[in-house]
């Protein structure tokens, strides 16, 4: 049967502001990172894809590298987007990135005009769009100058290939410079894309999020779940099947501590008697900065993508709550 997407898909999804733009965001956006590459089952993803669109998540984030392997993560986006959400373009917002190591040979990493010019148009080719809705530096490299970044960021909008430009992961000092740059070149920065979690604060409450807020820029966090540290998949420990057991995983073995099983256990039960699980809890009390534009999940069906959408039912935290949560995690 061809996909019809569902009628209601508005009503039931808040938006958000990004910045000082026109531009809405959902207050969650799936994120593709895993699960979406040729390793991975396309069924279940085209069925996800689905599902978010459905529940009216219309921002999609992606970048060349994702996968595995490097790269496929586009293709099949691009193929289920073609083969089910070809007449619905203008109602997608769809994001890419470029900075980390994506080819071999002195050109394929970094945030040199020669990288993210041949790197937007590769990834252009692959998912099969004309345009992405915004294009990332995905890193400051420490190594090009902002000046040749934030330039071809603003030539690429410029020549249509993406509507607006974003940077992520930029240290304080760099990102302040690029939100500058950006702006004198006509092409302010959209978006601001980093890591923000109960289990990783700090910093980025206290510069990152607020330094782009000043800047008029959105701020999209990334890893809510703290790469599923912040679920109940650590509370005894590591799993045999989980991404902490896995050599190539992006969570490390030597990082489920007892420390940060015992935080996530006390969060647990704080969780459940709120009438949340510890991942919807974790995505709830993200969204509750009201400089935070959207929050990006990753899910491995349908079925775990609904489990976070319900977060959106409670986002609201008493006094005591954020007091026993700073207890915990403290800044």
């Amino acid at each position: 049967m061809p996909y019809v997407p569902a009628e209601n898909r508005y009503s039931v999804m808040p938006y958000s502001r990004c910045g000082n733009s026109g531009i809405l965001l959902p207050k969650i956006t799936l994120g593709l990172w895993h699960n979406f590459g040729d390793e991975d089952d396309f069924l279940a993803a085209t069925e996800m894809i689905q599902t978010a669109f459905d529940a009216g998540i219309t921002h999609f984030d992606l970048a060349n590298n994702y996968g595995p392997p490097a790269g496929t993560a586009e293709i099949n986006f691009g193929k289920i987007f073609r083969e089910n959400f070809a007449a619905h373009r203008d109602e997608f917002f769809i994001s890419s990135k470029a900075g980390h190591l994506m080819w071999s040979g002195p050109y394929g990493d970094g945030s040199s005009r020669k990288n993210l010019m041949a790197s937007i148009d590769q990834s252009l080719k692959r998912t099969g769009l004309d345009y992405f809705d915004v294009f990332y530096s995905h890193r400051y490299d420490g190594v090009t100058p902002l000046e040749e970044t934030a330039g071809t960021l603003a030539d690429i909008v410029k020549r249509g290939k993406a509507l607006y430009a974003g940077i992520s992961k930029y240290p304080p000092m760099q990102a302040q410079r690029m939100y500058h740059l950006l702006r004198e070149a006509g092409v302010p920065a959209l978006l601001y894309q980093d890591r923000y979690s109960l289990f990783c604060r700090g910093e980025i409450e206290q510069e990152r999020i607020p330094l782009a807020a000043k800047s008029g820029a959105g701020f999209v966090a990334f890893s809510p779940l703290a790469q599923g540290l912040l679920t109940d998949k650590y509370l005894h420990g590591v799993p045999e099947n989980s991404r902490a057991a896995k050599p190539s995983g992006f969570l490390r073995r030597d990082e489920v501590t007892p420390e940060k099983i015992a935080a996530a256990t006390q969060l647990n039960a704080l969780a459940v008697a709120r009438g949340q699980t510890l991942a919807q809890m974790a995505i709830a009390w993200v969204l509750k900065n009201p400089s935070v534009t959207s929050a990006i999940v990753g899910a491995s069906s349908s079925t775990q993508l609904k489990d976070s959408l319900a977060a959106l039912a409670r986002t609201d935290f008493s006094p005591e709550e954020l007091a026993s949560i700073d207890a915990i995690c403290p800044c």
